[in-house]
Parts: structure tokens; C-alpha cells; sequence
């Protein structure tokens, strides 16, 4: 239950009071983090270049063109990148996206994260064919070309991998929100819908079932319920204003919003209807939810509701006593988010959290509460509720409804434990 207790707020409809609370405490942190900019080490900051005096690039003419033809990010920020698996394979199967470093929703494409299973292919748009065939009336083999003709449509969606937080089953194991939730990324997307080339070809009566594939070394393909193959699914050829990234399917990928990320198959190349599910490897061997009975759980499409707390997070430390700003992600399968809870204590009293921006359909919502920190211990969560009322169970509730055997569809409260040090740590509370 949440408490009664006076939240602090900078929202719309806040009061003014809490706001010009919140705005001088704001001031009191900017001012404190001034007097106390001489302590930062010297490898950080050199003293000739911190006020009063005027610093190095303030005395010389700046470069003209700094970047090369496309764009490339501060060397400061070279930190900000995707992560590698900690294991050595082949080739890399995943990276994940620095969400602790990250600001308001759309993950830049150069840290969108990656899966794949048999490496990212180079393929040339110009020899790129989409067959749609089976049961059909009219086949059809587009190119590129034939595809961009089409009406098209932008939509912000998230993609996250069914395998996101997996490892968080049995203990806690990733140190930072990378580390655990970086599976997971949100876009502008622009395609065209799917359901257009559907009535395109004339799809026969007794087409139930749709299966895609991808042009990969592997063949990724999975079998997709025609309903929601017409609903909202994109043939996608542009993300965040670009053609496709070779790793996120260049030239043409499917794009199920919602829905675990296998299914969005890259480097898309066939459809296929039939009257029903194709059975595929990846919807068999691999997929599928293993519950306490033994029995395995298929096609569990949907990506439940869930939110993180992004800084203060893992890996983190608060350098001193005083206010911070507890911000984090949320995001739902089945459509809006309508509500972040935040507890500092456990869970044991919650707060409501402003949610910032357009709060869309499937798409990632950002959150924020002012927090004071007065030096002890505490456990930091968030828990999401979506438009359809679904609330972010804890991870004793999931285990208690799926036992340990699942590997997917991980979606419990994430807990970061923040040390009287400062330090923050994952810790299941």
C-alpha cells in the first residue's frame, strides 16, 4: 500500500510550494557542487580550467568541422557505448544498451542493443527480395523500391529481448542496469505496415498463421498469429530517421511492437501464410517458458509490464548526503504505462513518480521522483503499472506463479542497494 505521507513533486499540477521547494534545494545542490569542485581528482579537472579562471578553450579559436560526414558523439562520452558478452564466442550473439547513461526514451541507433544468431549479414538493398506467398491469392516478390512505395508510417515502439534480466531468476548477477535490463531499447520506427501488403496479395480464408524469415545464416523464423500480423506490425526500413543499422536488420525487418524481440525478424526476406503454427526451432528447442510441472508454456508473445530505476543505479555511487533525482524507465507489451510506484525502503512504503513526456503505446516511459538522501542505507525499487491494470510483480510473486526453471519473460522489481558509502549494488530485496 502507499503511504499518506506529503510527496514531493515537479510535475504538472504540483504545488507551487513543493515546486519552489524542490527548485531551491535544486539551487542549494548546484551551489554546493560548485564549492566543492576543487576536491574533483586532478584527472579529472585541471585546476587552471575551473572558475574563476578562464579556461583553456575559452583562449584559442575552435576547430571548424569537428566530425567527419556522419556525425560522431564527444570523446568525453566515450564511456557511453554497448556492452559485449562477458564470455568469448565466435561472434559476439548480443550487446546491451547502456540504460544507466541514457536520457528521456529513444535509445540513439549506435547504442540500440543487438541479438542475433548466426552474425550480422551484409546484404545489398538492390538484391533484396521479400517473397509473400503460400496461402494467398495473389504471390508477390518486392524489392526494396516496391516496398518504399507504399504508404508509410513513424511509430515509437520498444524491443526488448524475452531473454532481458533472465540471469535475475536465481540471484542477482549484473552490476549495472546494462548489465541486467540493456536487452532492451526504444525507437521511431518507418515502414509500412504489414497488414497492407496482407490485403495486397489477398489473403485465402483458411491463412490463420504467418511465418517470417530472415535472411541471415541462421534462417531465423517464427510462426505469428494472422491477427496480429494485421494489427500493427511494420515492415520496417528506417529507424530514428535513417535506413537500418546492419545489426538491427538493414535492409528490412519486421517489427511487432510489443511482442518478445525474436519476433521481429531482421534481414527479412520471406512470408509465409498457412492454416496453422509452423513449429519452429526457435518456437520449440528455444522460446518457450518451462513451468514447475515440467510442461513448457508456447507463444507467450507479449512483453509483461516492467520498469527500472536508471540512476541512481548499479554501479553508481552518491558522493554526499542531499537531494538526487530518482529517475527510470517503464514500458508494457499490452500498451500505456499509467502509473510508476517508487520505494526507497523496500517496498515497504511507496510513491507515486511524475511520468514525464507523451506517454505512448508500447513505448518507453520515463519517470521521476525528487529524493533526499540522508546518508543510510536503502533499497531503491519502481514498480509499473500499465493502462490494462497488470502491476510489476516482485520476484517472489513470479517465482511463486512460474518456479525457477523459466529463462524468459523476466519481469520482476528490480532492487539497488545503496550503501552508507554511497555505493549502489543489485541485491534482491
Amino acid at each position: 500500500m502507499k503511504n499518506n505521507k506529503p510527496q514531493e513533486t515537479t510535475g504538472p499540477g504540483a504545488p507551487a510550494s513543493g515546486r519552489r521547494a524542490f527548485l531551491a534545494r535544486g539551487a542549494a545542490v548546484s551551489a554546493a557542487a560548485v564549492a566543492s569542485a576543487k576536491l574533483i581528482p586532478a584527472a579529472q579537472a585541471s585546476e587552471a580550467n575551473l572558475p574563476p579562471n578562464v579556461p583553456a578553450w575559452m583562449k584559442t579559436q575552435g576547430g571548424g568541422f569537428l566530425n567527419p560526414p556522419y556525425g560522431l558523439p564527444s570523446p568525453f562520452e566515450k564511456n557511453v557505448v554497448r556492452k559485449l558478452p562477458a564470455t568469448v564466442a565466435a561472434f559476439p550473439t548480443a550487446t546491451r544498451t547502456p540504460l544507466q547513461n541514457l536520457f528521456g526514451t529513444i535509445t540513439p541507433n549506435g547504442l540500440f542493443f543487438e541479438r542475433h544468431h548466426a552474425g550480422v549479414p551484409v546484404i545489398n538493398p538492390d538484391e533484396h527480395r521479400l517473397m509473400v506467398h503460400g496461402l494467398v491469392e495473389r504471390p508477390l516478390l518486392l524489392t526494396m523500391n516496391d516496398l518504399m512505395r507504399y504508404p508509410s508510417f513513424t511509430r515509437i515502439y520498444f524491443l526488448e529481448c524475452s531473454g532481458n534480466s533472465a540471469a535475475e531468476w536465481n540471484k542477482p548477477t549484473g552490476k549495472t542496469a546494462q548489465d541486467v535490463h540493456g536487452l532492451l531499447s526504444c525507437s521511431e520506427w518507418t515502414g509500412v505496415p504489414l497488414s497492407t501488403i496482407l490485403d495486397e496479395v489477398g489473403v485465402k480464408p483458411e491463412g490463420k498463421w504467418l511465418l517470417a524469415e530472415g535472411a541471415d545464416a541462421a534462417a531465423m523464423t517464427r510462426s505469428i498469429p494472422l491477427e496480429m500480423a494485421m494489427k500493427d506490425a511494420l515492415l520496417v526500413y528506417a529507424q530514428n530517421g535513417e535506413r537500418l543499422r546492419p545489426e538491427q536488420g538493414y535492409p528490412l525487418r519486421l517489427l511487432l511492437p510489443g511482442i518478445e524481440g525474436n519476433m521481429s525478424i531482421k534481414w527479412l526476406r520471406r512470408l509465409k501464410i498457412g492454416n496453422q503454427p509452423f513449429y519452429t526451432r526457435e518456437e520449440t528447442s528455444k522460446y518457450t517458458d518451462l513451468m514447475p510441472d515440467g510442461k513448457a508454456r508456447e507463444f507467450t508473445f507479449e512483453m509483461d509490464v516492467k520498469s527500472v530505476i536508471t540512476t541512481p543505479s548499479g554501479g553508481q555511487t552518491l558522493r554526499e548526503k542531499g537531494l538526487y533525482e530518482i529517475s527510470g524507465i517503464a514500458w508494457s507489451g499490452r500498451g500505456k504505462i499509467r502509473s510508476v510506484d517508487v520505494s526507497v525502503d523496500g517496498g515497504r512504503n511507496w510513491r507515486e513518480a511524475v511520468l514525464q513526456g507523451a506517454i505512448q503505446s508500447k513505448a518507453v516511459t520515463r519517470f521521476c521522483l525528487p529524493w533526499r538522501w540522508n546518508g543510510e542505507p536503502a533499497i531503491l525499487q519502481s514498480r509499473a503499472i500499465d493502462e490494462t491494470g497488470a502491476v510489476q510483480p516482485t520476484r517472489q510473486q513470479l517465482i511463486a506463479a512460474r518456479g525457477t526453471k523459466s529463462f524468459y519473460h523476466y519481469n520482476g522489481i528490480q532492487s539497488w542497494k545503496v550503501a552508507t558509502s554511497g555505493e549502489i549494488t543489485n541485491v534482491h530485496a
